[in-house]
């Protein structure tokens, strides 16, 4: 089991992790992350395919033991306090699996039961999150019957309902169609304006230079870039910085042979 440090009394960081590892067979797909999220950012995980953005999220989240290292939410650790833990986190993994044969409002009125939330205030809650999210048409519909925008927007409000301190969110806008999308960054926006913390993993640059104040740049299972976004990219764009850390430039072509024959004409 991991190392178990003492809860700290006050906390400036909302996750922390430190010496994180993670190895499948004799794969190590994570290698002594070392993550800070300040409270009340707008945090972004990013890193090329493979980099190890789902496993460490899976990791800081309990879904996922750890092979080494410590991790710290709101200064508890996470296998030590789980149930205190995930009182304070909201969690949308990717590929999420959801009640398919529940409507909308059933899934978001179970999840409240779950969390023990009294059943006039899951009500409330219920019906003002479908309405910010624009799905009070849908409501009743059962969930098997939405768009992917749809499921993306209901599994978000199903992992805020219980007001978490902390929300984590594995690729948010993967499939999401512009208008969705939309309504997901304004309602996180919301969500940190209030001072709780949004940590979303991502390989889209654009998104994140649009919505994050904080990097984390994950590379074969290490961050190699973290600190405020201004900080991390300096005086060039966002991707550019990404592609610089991680080693990416001028991968294909840069000799003028690679990939000659494509787009030629057969005669």
């Amino acid at each position: 089991m991991p190392d178990s440090p003492e809860k700290v009394e006050s906390v400036a960081d909302s996750v922390r992790t430190h010496g994180l590892f993670k190895r499948f067979g004799q794969q190590v797909a994570v290698a002594g992350v070392d993550l800070v999220v300040p409270r009340g950012s707008f945090a972004g995980l990013v890193g090329p395919n493979g980099a190890g953005k789902t496993t460490t999220l899976s990791m800081i989240t309990g879904l996922l033991r750890p092979d080494g290292g410590t991790i710290e939410i709101e200064g508890l650790n996470v296998w030590r306090d789980p149930v205190e833990v995930k009182a304070r986190i909201g969690v949308l993994p990717e590929g999420l699996r959801l009640f398919e044969r529940l409507s909308g409002r059933e899934l978001l009125l179970y999840h409240g039961q779950l969390r023990g939330i009294p059943i006039r205030e899951v009500e409330r809650r219920a019906d003002e999150l479908l309405r910010v999210m624009g799905l009070v048409d849908a409501a009743d519909k059962l969930v098997v019957d939405y768009s992917t925008g749809m499921r993306k927007k209901i599994g978000l409000a199903a992992a805020m309902l219980h007001n978490p301190a902390v929300l984590f969110l594995d690729e948010p806008f993967e499939g999401v169609d512009p208008v969705s999308a939309n309504t997901l960054v304004e309602v996180l926006r919301r969500f940190t304006g209030s001072g709780s913390t949004v940590v979303f993993s991502s390989h889209v640059m654009e998104l994140v230079e649009r919505l994050c104040d904080w990097v984390s740049v994950m590379n074969r299972g290490r961050i190699v870039a973290q600190g405020p976004l201004a900080e991390v990219r300096g005086e060039r764009s966002l991707n550019q910085a990404f592609l610089d850390l991680v080693g990416a430039g001028g991968a294909v072509g840069t000799g003028g042979e690679d990939l000659s024959w494509l787009g030629s004409a057969q005669k």
